[in-house]
């Protein structure tokens, strides 16, 4: 679903309601001494609490030149998180690997996603699958890490399935009556392969992603994503709330402060451009200043030099944040772990016509230098809006209408969090 075709909508009530229930699940279990005043007290909290919400996502949703950011609580509160995970993580499509890392039967990948191990696998079929992970006997994992793998066996009771998630082996359950080893398989989650991206969605009703984002795709068609290979890998995990990674991500503003000395002079804040979207994305483009135009070669066939110099910085809502420049692309993969906590993956990728081993490292190296700097500043920043936004006197503040990408996902937050 695209973002909503006018800002400034009024908030509705199922997310009020659900907001209050889960920011005041902690109530009280003494006995107020005066019982009735005490409740009247309560729910004066509650009605105040909830009149207070609405009124900052109103402010959120205006159109652009009057809009406000998310307020402080949007980030801060694990409550705000557990709507997250159930209205907007649990129904999403997140990027979880790419084809050349399942690129043979037998491949496969692991992670958590929001509580749920999941078992990638490119099967002995063809088929690649996004498996629970979770032996069908007493729900120990059945597989960590990645690698290649024709079997994959329970390390508590030895329970074996194959590729496909089917159940091969039950070791000493002859005497289970009714017990059929066939008839187990792993639970399958939905997956479709967009642009060399694995994705997974945990809602079994989800509408397919790559015609919600067909806009996105023409727009970075030159790059031609299918076409890149992953080459390195940068580690982080940060201690704040996920939405300011991507609200850092996907302005230019902060160029004139945080990177003053880095991205401003190449890619000027003032020059930045943020194209209206028709669905669940934002795309920023920075252009390269005259003096950062004539950069070197650009390493993907039949990108024009002014494309090739120019920064873009993409968003598929919610977590899915890709930079494009002539070298490559950047994916960066973040999972939300909690209210303040992430973890995130930097991975490099360059196109896969380049074999000679030397010299992609020589690029991985490169760009892996840049790209650690910079995100060095961007931590250093993000570090001391966190703190900001947990103090007592923290509110909502104007957005910047330089600040359009931030402004379109606050209305698509604001629309999920809402259903």
């Amino acid at each position: 679903m695209g973002l909503p075709s006018k800002a400034g909508h009024s908030v509705r009530r199922p997310a009020l309601q659900a907001f209050s229930a889960a920011c005041h699940r902690q109530r009280s279990n003494g006995k107020d001494s005066k019982g009735n005043r005490g409740r009247e007290r309560e729910m004066t909290t509650m009605n105040a609490g909830r009149a207070g919400w609405a009124e900052a996502l109103d402010r959120a949703a205006r159109p652009l030149e009057e809009a406000w950011t998310l307020p402080p609580s949007a980030y801060t509160d694990p409550a705000v998180f557990e709507l997250e995970r159930e209205r907007i993580f649990a129904r999403s499509w997140i990027p979880v690997a790419r084809h050349t890392q399942l690129a043979q039967p037998g491949d496969y990948v692991t992670l958590d996603l929001l509580g749920q191990p999941i078992l990638v696998v490119h099967g002995e079929d063809g088929v690649i699958r996004a498996l629970s992970a979770l032996c069908l006997h007493r729900s120990a994992p059945v597989a960590s890490g990645a690698g290649r793998r024709k079997l994959f066996t329970c390390p508590y009771h030895s329970w074996t399935y194959d590729t496909m998630g089917q159940l091969r082996r039950a070791p000493l359950m002859e005497g289970a009556k009714g017990f059929d080893a066939k008839a187990c398989s792993l639970p399958v989650f939905q997956t479709e392969e967009w642009e060399g991206f694995i994705l997974v969605n945990l809602d079994s009703q989800a509408p397919a992603f790559a015609p919600q984002v067909e806009g996105f795709r023409r727009h970075f068609e030159p790059f031609g994503m299918a076409g890149m290979k992953l080459v390195r890998t940068l580690d982080y995990d940060h201690g704040w709330n996920w939405k300011i990674l991507v609200e850092n991500f996907m302005e230019a503003y902060h160029h004139i402060g945080t990177h003053a000395g880095t991205l401003e002079p190449g890619h000027p804040a003032a020059q930045s451009h943020v194209p209206d979207s028709d669905g669940p994305w934002s795309i920023l483009d920075m252009p390269a200043s005259a003096r950062a135009a004539d950069g070197p070669p650009s390493l993907i066939p039949g990108l024009n030099p002014e494309r090739a110099s120019t920064l873009y910085a993409g968003a598929l809502f919610p977590t899915f944040l890709l930079a494009m420049h002539g070298s490559g692309v950047i994916w960066y993969q973040m999972m939300p772990l909690s209210a303040d906590r992430i973890e995130l993956k930097i991975n490099i990728m360059i196109p896969d016509y380049i074999t000679d081993s030397e010299l992609i490292n020589h690029i991985a190296e490169e760009i892996a230098l840049t790209t650690a700097a910079i995100h060095a500043e961007d931590i250093a920043i993000n570090d001391t809006v966190w703190r900001g936004l947990n103090a007592p006197a923290a509110r909502q503040g104007r957005l910047a209408p330089l600040e359009k990408a931030i402004w379109q996902f606050n209305n698509w937050w604001i629309d999920r969090i809402n259903r």
